[in-house]
């Protein structure tokens, strides 16, 4: 059988290593897919580039319209990125017919909706695994492998750049522009960090795991994100003396009130696996009803580990290439139909527990005014620490830190009684909080 032809739109480093992976392992690859892949057309501004990363008898061209124009062509990968011209022409590949591979997450939690729709429309199949997590198969797990589950939770370290850096600064008691110098240096941060620091992109991949995991539309907007920009690395050593560590999480729960779609800073339990993954990894934990939960880890970015990813799609798409589209996997896991309206709860009806840091004035009756405050917004305290006042501001100083753990509480209750304690004349800077996720 005639291999399946596939163009490539965007040779660069994603692009460069499925052509690797493709050549290493083509006999095992055409094993599992049944028949030959075979990328015949490569486009990519750079013609010099993608001659060199292509080889002999690929056909190479500066214009994504000309692969996706020729009728020999099966199967798009999208490799470009962004929002823009990548959305015109996965939108352009679909309406000629064919399938889409993508690894742009930005596009999908942006655009997935309009996009899915067309190529449902359409019949052709629109595949993502490397848009999340790199070369971890969570979404091949969402889909498929956890469809028996009622999915009741999932969060994830799912950015290598801050999971890079917030190890680097607990490992070294750095701050964070100095870990983030260190980071573009090794090459793990790119020179605008922009996405990946201030957690958009961490929001991307959340929302589709969020889609695929309870059954409701890509809805970014909806999406509450902070970054890491202003994580103190005194908070880091506290956490640690507390038994936390602090990771930027992506986090999606189903509750009974509605879908927590969030992206935010957590002290996560030393002893939770997920507190233990390091460096530039990624890791995905999801809790089903029927299998409890489950752990997901490995590379989430880089050359090979995401062509892994992109083959995988390929490899599905060729299986299911003369199968009737009515019979394949829906795209978001559930049938375009059978949507749900869930809706996404605002940040203030969030419930999660919290840690709380407040420099204070060292004098009797600070304490007991905060907890009091505290108490009367009826929330319960899980544990207290107070600092030595030379140990904060040196011999002699006149302030201390007080931090302050609590037990599960609205959002919104919280954000009015820290308002309350920051007019308190005792409390000398701004606080600190950040939430906390046991992840039982």
């Amino acid at each position: 059988m005639k291999p399946i032809q596939v163009g490539l739109l965007g040779a660069g480093t994603v692009g460069s290593g499925t052509f690797k992976v493709l050549k290493r392992n083509q006999e095992e690859i055409k094993r599992r897919a049944g028949r030959g892949i075979e990328i015949a057309m490569v486009a990519d501004l750079d013609t010099a580039r993608a001659r060199e990363v292509a080889g002999e008898g690929v056909k190479v061209v500066s214009d994504a319209r000309e692969v996706i124009a020729n009728p020999e062509i099966d199967i798009v990968i999208e490799l470009i990125g962004g929002y823009g011209i990548a959305r015109q022409l996965v939108l352009e590949a679909i309406a000629a017919g064919k399938h889409v591979v993508t690894a742009n997450k930005a596009l999908l939690a942006v655009h997935g909706t309009e996009i899915f729709a067309a190529a449902h429309a359409k019949g052709v199949m629109v595949a993502f695994e490397a848009a999340v997590a790199g070369g971890i198969p969570i979404i091949k797990a969402l889909r498929e492998g956890l469809t028996a589950n009622s999915i009741q939770w999932l969060a994830g370290i799912i950015n290598g750049t801050t999971n890079f850096i917030l190890s680097e600064m607990r490992d070294k008691g750095l701050d964070f522009a100095t870990v983030l110098k260190e980071a573009q240096r090794l090459g793990y941060a790119e020179a605008d960090p922009t996405f990946d620091i201030e957690g958009v992109d961490a929001g991307h991949k959340v929302t589709l795991m969020s889609a695929l995991a309870f059954g409701i539309p890509v809805q970014f907007d909806k999406a509450h994100i902070e970054g890491i920009t202003k994580l103190a690395a005194q908070d880091i050593k506290y956490a640690e003396q507390l038994g936390y560590r602090i990771k930027l999480l992506g986090v999606t729960k189903r509750t009974a009130k509605g879908i927590e779609l969030r992206v935010h800073p957590s002290l996560v339990p030393s002893k939770r696996l997920l507190a233990n993954v390091e460096g530039a990894m990624n890791a995905v934990v999801v809790h089903g009803d029927a299998v409890g939960t489950t752990l997901y880890y490995g590379k989430g970015a880089g050359s090979e580990p995401t062509a892994s990813a992109v083959i995988a799609d390929l490899v599905d798409i060729t299986r299911l290439h003369t199968a009737d589209a009515a019979h394949r996997v829906p795209h978001l896991a559930f049938h375009p139909d059978a949507l749900s309206d869930l809706q996404v709860l605002p940040m203030s009806e969030v419930v999660t527990s919290y840690y709380l840091r407040l420099r204070v004035a060292d004098q009797a009756g600070v304490l007991a005014k905060v907890t009091g405050l505290l108490a009367t917004a009826g929330i319960s305290i899980d544990a207290v620490l107070q600092r030595e006042a030379d140990e904060v501001g040196g011999e002699g100083s006149t302030q201390t830190d007080l931090i302050i753990l609590t037990h599960d509480a609205r959002e919104g209750t919280v954000d009015d009684v820290l308002a309350e304690l920051q007019a308190l004349p005792t409390v000398l800077e701004p606080i600190v909080r950040i939430r906390k996720e046991e992840l039982k």
